[in-house]
């Protein structure tokens, strides 16, 4: 193929086909453009970006859901665009409107809390959003050049958003680990790419599993050098999707970055990022699942149990370092990397039924059922964790508006003063723990639902399982120490008063402690919830 040729097979396959399927993300673009023009030419001062920043969020999220609509009644096949590096299915779908619904919320609790101000707006709201493009591309990544494209696109501005509070020392220092850990760990994860893609002679996720077979069916087992060193790149590749989900040991930058920087951007990494890095991560592993059982069912068991003791020792060093915090935002960081490794053990169930009836006595039919339901689960819980967590991280940020302080002690007897406040921080941290009949609750069950099924192809998900519900209950003695304070503790003589002098912050609040209600209570918005997720892990998992 010639020059000539190339270039019109590229123009023909990206307009109208491509554009048409990446229209949310280009929506975010044009935003983005918008933003910077508005800067540029002193718009801003007439036109809050904030509220541009809103329109064009909303904008993409329209289209998002229309895209979701017409895939809503039947399971197409998915299509490949931009010549294959992305995919458009339900669960690249899926994300794009949890991310963009994601995205309007936060930039709605910015307007409220006024971080950022004004003069800073343009600048902040293009890095929100090309973290959000970030986000969206790993959830379609469809090659490894876009998965560390996304995961890169993410990272960056998350990097500049941690230090944005210009003059403080501890948002600067946090920044800087923050940059130094990303460094490190995206240097490991493209290393492994290259490994990667330069064994088995192919970049495309589709393609990996054949490849990777022929490799383990010409090779010695793990005593040939190619077969570990496709393992060794597997495992560096891991190295970058762990730092993005702070996963245990890969979890040092969490705390800091997220005591150093504002709650409103604390609250967008604990959500977005992770979203998309779980949405990356399923992708990537499914990649390796064979159709031949043999070694490939062998690896996916052996990736499964490994991705099980890192959940496990995940979620323990979270709930328990949270214990020793004093201050709210890095309390909910230690809360955020339990939670990881909560929503990794529905992947590690998920790799561990899929290693096939070879391993157990389940027809394959009751794997892929069982397979489908740890991915409904998982998304389940992202749904309701987007509520839960933004909800407490929003809370501390209206807080801090009026107390200027996030130290635990200073909330000593807010209940009298911001009851609404308090009483959706009780809503939100009770569904953080998982207790009934609160959404976080449901979303628990479900993973270890999943682990139960696994735990008949192997005994250690049993484990895994016991190590989840311990730390469940371990969880609600820390979380309890911030309602104590509200609740229980007086307030001292001479403390600020008057929380919340407008109605909306306690609106938007309540807004969110209401769907984490709602999605624990009400058989209508759970069974939708749960259906459209099993529709989504359908697509994956036929």
């Amino acid at each position: 193929m010639d020059f000539t040729s190339l270039i019109d097979s590229l123009v023909e396959d990206t307009a109208p086909h491509s554009l048409g399927l990446f229209a949310p993300e280009l929506a975010l673009c044009v935003t983005i453009v918008a933003l910077m023009f508005a800067r540029l030419f002193n718009v801003d001062r007439l036109l809050q970006p904030s509220w541009i920043a809103l329109f064009g969020t909303a904008v993409g999220l329209a289209f998002a859901g229309y895209q979701f609509m017409q895939l809503k009644d039947g399971l197409p096949d998915p299509q490949e665009f931009f010549t294959g590096m992305l995919v458009f299915d339900q669960f690249t779908v899926f994300f794009r409107v949890f991310l963009l619904l994601f995205a309007i919320l936060v930039i709605w609790l910015t307007i409220l809390s006024g971080i950022p101000d004004n003069e800073d707006g343009p600048d902040f709201y293009t890095l929100l959003l090309g973290a959000t493009i970030g986000t969206m591309l790993m959830a379609s990544a469809n090659h490894l050049l876009i998965l560390f494209l996304g995961v890169e696109m993410t990272s960056v501005p998350s990097y500049v958003m941690v230090g944005f509070l210009k003059g403080r020392r501890l948002s600067s220092e946090a920044a800087l680990k923050y940059v130094v850990y990303g460094a490190g760990a995206a240097g490991v994860m493209l290393y492994g790419i290259s490994l990667l893609a330069g064994l088995l002679g192919t970049g495309d996720l589709p393609e990996l599993a054949e490849r990777l077979n022929l490799v383990l069916a010409q090779g010695a087992g793990v005593t040939d050098p190619a077969v570990r060193t496709v393992v060794l790149a597997i495992m560096m590749v891991m190295v970058g999707l762990a730092f993005k989900l702070s996963l245990v040991p890969f979890h040092f930058w969490c705390p800091d970055a997220f005591e150093g920087a504002s709650a409103e951007v604390a609250g967008f990494l604990s959500v977005a990022s992770k979203a998309g890095a779980f949405a990356l991560l399923v992708r990537f592993v499914l990649a390796f699942v064979g159709d031949e059982p043999g070694a490939m069912t062998n690896l996916n068991l052996y990736l499964g149990i490994a991705l099980g003791v890192v959940a496990a020792v995940t979620a323990t060093f979270g709930n328990l370092a949270a214990y020793a915090q004093t201050n709210a935002k890095r309390l909910l960081a230690y809360s955020t990397i339990a939670h990881a490794g909560y929503m990794l053990m529905a992947v590690s169930a998920l790799l561990v039924l899929l290693s096939g009836p070879q391993q157990s006595s389940l027809s394959a039919a009751e794997i892929n059922f069982g397979a489908r339901r740890a991915l409904e689960g998982l998304m389940y819980y992202l749904a309701v964790y987007l509520f839960m967590n933004l909800g407490a991280f929003a809370i501390v940020a209206l807080i801090r508006n009026r107390l200027f302080s996030e130290e635990i002690e200073d909330y000593n007897g807010l209940a009298e003063e911001a009851p609404v406040l308090c009483v959706c921080m009780l809503i939100c941290l009770f569904s953080l723990v998982g207790i009934p009949p609160l959404g976080g609750f449901v979303g628990k069950l479900m993973v270890f639902a999943s682990l139960v099924q696994a735990a008949e192809i192997h005994w250690s998900m049993w484990v895994v399982l016991v190590i989840g519900g311990l730390n469940t209950v371990f969880s609600l003695f820390y979380y309890l120490r911030i309602l104590r304070a509200m609740f229980l503790s007086p307030r001292p003589e001479g403390a600020r008063s008057g929380v919340a002098r407008s109605p909306w912050p306690g609106r938007y609040c309540g807004v969110l402690a209401a769907v984490v209600l709602a999605l624990g209570v009400f058989p209508l918005v759970m069974d939708g919830l749960s259906e459209t997720a099993n529709n989504v892990a359908s697509v994956l998992i036929p």
